[in-house]
């Protein structure tokens, strides 16, 4: 079985995303990543269908973004999601947004989801099939070495 990142999700920097400095704006990285992550959760088995049949959803507890190249409008994007780790109710993964083309890393996005009961508006374990391909996922995932992204915090480093 080959370690392989979920890259199936594709998309482009639209005219409506560009912003006064004539480049992608930053909120729009975050519009972006999200069509990446309904991508993921149809990957995963939380299709849409399977969603609203169960009464079930995702929100995002915490979000990530590093804006590391600038990209401008019609950029064609692809993008790839990484499995970090999962319970019953949390998933913790990380996108990476690369110029389709010229194949640079321009952003990456690391979240960590909720698994949530629409009826109760709390977290709830996910379907057992859900969890089983999460384990399968991530059993290859794990191998991978680590994006230096991950786990990062922001903040300025004293001076000594």
């Amino acid at each position: 079985m080959t370690a392989t990142l979920f890259d199936e999700h594709r998309d482009v920097v639209r005219p409506e995303w560009i912003d006064e400095n004539g480049h992608f704006n930053m909120g729009y990285y975050v519009v972006a990543f999200d069509r990446a992550t309904d991508a993921w959760l149809d990957h995963i088995g939380l299709t849409a269908t399977e969603r609203e049949s169960n009464g079930v959803t995702t929100f995002t507890l915490e979000s990530h973004v590093n804006y590391l190249r600038e990209l401008h409008e019609n950029a064609p994007l692809r993008f790839t999601t990484r499995l970090l780790a999962f319970d019953q109710k949390r998933i913790h993964y990380f996108h990476e947004m690369f110029h389709e083309t010229e194949g640079f890393l321009a952003a990456t996005n690391e979240l960590m989801s909720l698994h949530v009961n629409l009826a109760t508006r709390r977290g709830g374990p996910m379907a057992e099939d859900v969890l089983a391909r999460l384990a399968d996922i991530l059993s290859r995932h794990e191998t991978l070495p680590v994006p230096p992204q991950v786990g990062r915090r922001i903040g300025l480093d004293a001076k000594s």
